[in-house]
């Protein structure tokens, strides 16, 4: 049974255990004298799974908006070297503007 990091992190100890039992890695070896941190980083390692939880962008086209972020980012350089304080805060705004619509469509 395919197990993902979430179900494993909610588990007791004693389930956690005979996951590893039924597991022959090396990364579980001594299971018995591990505490659940321990055991846990172990079977997320011996059945591949990875440690943290990716999360996704949906609905938008992160890779653009990316994009549009560095060219603007440049712009705010160039506003900051001439000093102009008005151009400097529309771009900063921008940037703030999409840095947020990533984050709302995350997932």
């Amino acid at each position: 049974m395919a197990h993902t990091y979430n179900e494993l992190k909610h588990m007791t100890l004693t389930q956690l255990t005979e996951i590893a039992k039924e597991t022959e890695h090396e990364a579980v070896q001594g299971f018995t004298q591990m505490n659940k941190d321990h055991l846990l980083k172990a079977l997320c390692a011996a059945l591949g799974i990875e440690m943290h939880v990716h999360h996704e962008v949906l609905g938008i086209d992160k890779s653009s908006i990316k994009k549009q972020i560095k060219e603007l980012k440049v712009e705010r350089d160039k506003a900051l070297e001439a000093h102009d304080h008005k151009q400097l805060k529309v771009v900063r705004h921008q940037i703030k503007k999409l840095k947020q619509k990533i984050r709302r469509a995350t997932v």
